[in-house]
């Protein structure tokens, strides 16, 4: 029980993790990665931001090796947390929103609309400056809301 707990944890807290990564770091020091991913369209199949999902898979994958060959067990599910994160965070990101694979083109779901819309404003800002909804999973409740009709 305490090893499902760690990995919804840290899978939780990754969110928060991600979203300074992506404020701090992407539209940081980072952004010569993170700058082909604000750019319209995709002509090819990887993008220089892709690499960022290198930088999250090296400690999750380091985290699944300690927790496997020492006895900090709880390591592993660390690790596990991370790992989950980043599955969600490529359907998510890559797939619902962004359509770089063409697997669930019509999907009508509140949730999924609102992240849209999130996401579509933080893109709306083609530079590294003035950008605004940094987080992924978990965005402001306004962009769930319906607009008001005058």
């Amino acid at each position: 029980m305490i090893f499902a707990f760690i990995t919804l944890a840290v899978f939780l807290l990754m969110e928060c993790v991600t979203w300074c990564t992506h404020k701090f770091v992407m539209h940081g020091f980072g952004w010569f990665l993170h700058e082909d991913h604000h750019e319209p369209g995709y002509p090819h199949v990887f993008e220089k931001n892709d690499a960022f999902f290198i930088v999250f898979a090296i400690p999750s994958m380091a985290l699944f090796y300690f927790g496997t060959y020492t006895e900090h067990t709880y390591l592993f599910f660390i690790g596990l947390g991370i790992l989950f994160y980043g599955i969600a965070y490529f359907l998510v990101h890559d797939i619902l929103i962004h359509q770089r694979f063409k697997w669930f083109k019509n999907t009508n779901n509140s949730y999924l609309k609102g992240l849209r819309k999130a996401h579509k404003i933080h893109h709306k800002n083609m530079g590294k400056e003035d950008s605004q909804c940094f987080g992924m999973l978990f965005v402001p409740l306004k962009y769930f809301r319906k607009p008001k009709l005058n």
